[in-house]
């Protein structure tokens, strides 16, 4: 008889594959290891050279914003952390459905048991002629970014073909950087896929007032150039000029290599609910996949198929994915916008709207037999989940129908009270739509795990860690669960991502240190990046001469474009020349010259800016020195972060209500502050009467006269986000105008933030802080005004710099002006 001893099997585990190194496919990964840690090896395979990184947040990457680094979701410790084995830069070519293996491009091999398919999604590019020239880019991914990144640094024009969500993002990302960008749509207002005409003409208007032009209701015919983008052509036979040329007009999922292994593909990859696809060992999800007729773009329902697909390779088998509502919000800074569901409506609606036109407000709900079936929030979003959540669960809303667009206080003060909405949300409800993250989860999670900062909220359940629109939901979720504990104090914000670093313990290093250039400030704070970035480079340059003005190191190369140029560039390539003329004021002589300089050139305009200015438009680079030479008059300092102009009106002179000499102040004040460089440009205005028709209250620092002297007002911002300037005090003289204005001001150029206007910042600091130095301490008001004096006094005018030779601008020869 033979005895059979049972040898042990070692089993291993199963071996899952994931094609795709992106948010959709990582974030399965993430599931995945929660519900069965221990039950597949897994490989991953991704296109690019880096681990998973948050496209989401490449728009303020473009911007100059943010770092590329900050945008890494899992670096590569997290994968070895987890026994993941990880390919960068392997792109998979083929699916062996018979072996169970794919194979890359390279030739390698990986074996699965499993398959997730995690492809995404291509920029799908116009089939116009030209579309293949050097200069034509998509925006899709970290390598587009830095493309444009380059592009940006040479300045000129930007085309951007697509005014959906990622057109406008780009054009805000390449007018950050200095270049000229006009939008290109086929359609009659921006984002209509998201907005109705309302809305989109209110983010048109705040578009535009950033730089941002439109073209609209235009067709693409051709890409022109020879080897490199010259323009672009219209159907209707119109060009318009372009040194970049970006084509955002939708994606295409990528489903090349599931066609090739003979997966049923229409638009995108074919899945059930369970997210497999025909083959039941495969499955899919993001971008690549078609569900019920549906593919999505959007990062929110990619998590949620994500979540559904991980359930069933844990072989859990209980959820089940049956379509996505999704919302939409646009990721450029100080834009607040907000559309879910059927925003459009019809006969069978009725539609709730706001719209605030002077706080540039906007609401619009659409109900359906009482229920939310869409709604559009254009300034304020605040009531976004509240709405988004009535629409997900068809609630009746007939019992607060009339005050719905307030939101669920009720107030009636178009959501501006600051009111904490986020603590009458439901459990249930959505408060991070990209990561599907209820106000519940949160609440448990700050209980449970101990959260007291933003930052461990977001790391423990990924809200508010996307794209950060739901930031200050999350915070009001933190006060109203840890009461008392909760320190609502605002945590230090880096500069950028090359430091750690705020910007005020960077202004006071460059005064302790004395360092005295942008290179001394980044060897002597360990920047991570030997060159810094577009976001630290000019701010820096900024803090050492306003720290050390008649010795610090004016880095040209680190100041925007138009800064370097001394001349505001022109969507085709040409510059405007702006001379300063005093409070408006000029002369027939000074008229004549002006008039004879633009015969003598061919200058294209001459315009009056809102400025009372006059602007030569259109003028030739190599021309500029010239111009400036044959005009004799100092720089309007129109193209720079300093003073650009001191509006006034006739005053007493010839106006019947005028009581003060504004005409008179206004050239004292230009005259007095001219070529004051600051953290963002700074107007003045002077207005001889209370009618106030210099539009004085919505300047950076306003004048007003009355019959005892004259009202001051500050932190006036007449741009996108309309401020109302506050009352800082009454003077009487012009002499005590003036050491105001210049007190403030060197205040403001002292302690605010690089790029920070003076509304911001007054908001930020409190205007009783500023009046307690400016007004209240006369001893601080005198030695504020004294170094404003000091640093005015070691600044030149670029153009009589660059005309003696002395600055060499342009190197262009200046030719002998014929008598």
């Amino acid at each position: 008889m033979i005895n059979l001893v049972p040898v042990p099997v070692q089993h291993r585990k199963a071996r899952l594959v994931v094609v795709g190194n992106g948010m959709a496919g990582i974030r399965t990964v993430e599931e995945l290891l929660k519900m069965a840690p221990d039950l597949y090896e897994i490989t991953v395979f991704g296109d690019e050279p880096h681990p998973n990184y948050n496209r989401i947040l490449l728009t303020p990457v473009l911007a100059g914003e943010m770092a590329l680094e900050e945008t890494i979701l899992n670096p590569l410790g997290w994968y070895a952390e987890h026994g993941i084995t990880l390919h960068t830069g392997s792109r998979v070519t083929v699916i062996d459905r018979v072996k169970r293996r794919v194979v890359t491009e390279d030739g390698r091999t990986a074996p699965y048991d499993r398959l997730l398919l995690a492809t995404g999604a291509a920029a799908a590019i116009a089939p116009i002629p030209g579309n293949n020239l050097l200069g034509v880019l998509s925006y899709r991914d970290m390598a587009d970014v830095e493309s444009l990144t380059r592009s940006s640094e040479l300045g000129g024009e930007a085309v951007v073909i697509g005014g959906g969500l990622l057109g406008l993002e780009v054009a805000h990302g390449l007018r950050a950087r200095g270049m000229g960008v006009t939008v290109v749509h086929r359609r009659a207002w921006p984002l209509d896929k998201q907005l109705d005409a309302r809305g989109g003409a209110l983010l048109q208007a705040a578009l535009e007032a950033r730089g941002v032009r439109f073209l609209l209701g235009k067709e693409s015919a051709a890409v022109l150039g020879d080897t490199h983008v010259r323009g672009l052509r219209f159907t209707d036979g119109g060009e318009i000029p372009a040194d970049v040329l970006v084509m955002t007009i939708g994606i295409k999922p990528r489903i090349e290599i599931a066609l090739a292994a003979g997966l049923q593909c229409e638009t995108g990859i074919l899945v059930n609910d369970t997210l497999q696809t025909y083959d039941p060992r495969i499955y899919a999800v993001g971008e690549c996949v078609q569900h019920r007729g549906q593919t999505y773009g959007l990062v929110a329902p990619l998590f949620e198929q994500a979540k559904v697909a991980a359930n069933h390779l844990a072989e859990y088998g209980r959820m089940r994915y049956q379509g996505s509502v999704t919302s939409t919000k646009l990721k450029v800074t100080g834009i607040e916008l907000f559309s879910a569901g059927d925003f459009m409506g019809g006969d069978d609606c009725e539609e709730v709207t706001l719209l605030d036109g002077s706080q540039g407000i906007y609401k619009k709900v659409i109900l359906r037999e009482n229920k939310v079936v869409g709604s559009l929030l254009y300034g304020d979003t605040s009531i976004g989940p509240w709405l988004f959540q009535l629409m997900r669960d068809g609630t009746e809303v007939s019992a607060f129908r009339d005050n719905i667009v307030f939101g669920e206080t009720h107030l009636g003060d178009s959501g501006h009270a600051g009111e904490n909405q986020a603590s009458r949300l439901a459990d249930g409800a959505e408060v991070c739509g990209c990561n599907g993250v209820t106000k519940g989860s949160i609440v448990k999670a700050i209980r449970e795990q101990g959260l007291f900062t933003l930052e461990e909220v977001r790391k423990c359940t990924k809200a508010s860690a996307s794209c950060g629109s739901c930031t200050g939901l999350v915070e009001q979720l933190l006060a109203s669960t840890l009461g008392g504990i909760y320190d609502s104090t605002p945590k230090k914000k880096a500069l950028c991502g090359c430091t750690d670093l705020s910007h005020q313990e960077i202004r006071d290093a460059i005064i302790q240190e004395k360092l005295l250039s942008v290179r001394q400030t980044f060897v002597y704070l360990d920047w991570r990046h030997p060159g810094g970035c577009a976001t630290c480079r000019p701010a820096i340059n900024y803090y050492v001469r306003t720290a050390w003005p008649a010795e610090g190191l004016d880095d040209a190369q680190s100041r925007f474009i138009n800064e370097r140029a001394h001349a505001n560039i022109q969507k085709d390539g040409t510059y405007s020349v702006i001379p300063r003329i005093y409070g408006g004021v000029t002369s027939p002589a000074e008229l004549k010259r002006i008039a004879e300089v633009a015969e003598r050139h061919n200058v294209a305009m001459v315009k009056f800016t809102g400025g009372q200015r006059l602007d030569l438009l259109g003028v030739k680079k190599e021309d500029l020195p010239q111009i400036w030479a044959e005009l004799d008059m100092p720089s309007g300092h129109a193209y720079g972060k300093a003073l650009r102009t001191v509006k006034s009106c006739v005053g007493t002179d010839f106006c019947r209500f005028g009581v003060q000499d504004s005409t008179r102040l206004a050239i004292e004040l230009e005259r007095g502050l001219e070529r004051m460089w600051a953290p963002h440009k700074v107007k003045l205005a002077v207005s001889g009467c209370p009618r106030n028709c210099s539009e004085s209250t919505i300047k950076d620092f306003g004048i007003i006269g009355v019959d005892s002297g004259w009202e001051l007002y500050v932190g006036g911002n007449g741009g996108m986000k309309v401020r109302a300037a506050d009352l800082l005090c009454k003077v009487k003289t012009h002499e005590e105008v003036l050491v105001m204005a210049k007190a403030f001001l060197q205040m403001y150029r002292e302690d605010a933030q690089y790029l920070e206007r003076t509304a911001p910042w007054v908001e930020r600091v409190g205007l009783d802080h500023i009046k307690a130095i400016v007004v209240g301490d006369q001893e601080s008001r005198q030695q504020l005004a004294a170094r404003m004096d000091f640093a005015l006094s070691q600044e030149k005018d670029p153009w009589a710099e660059a005309v003696s030779g002395r600055l060499n601008i342009h190197a262009a020869p200046l030719r002998r002006v014929p008598a």
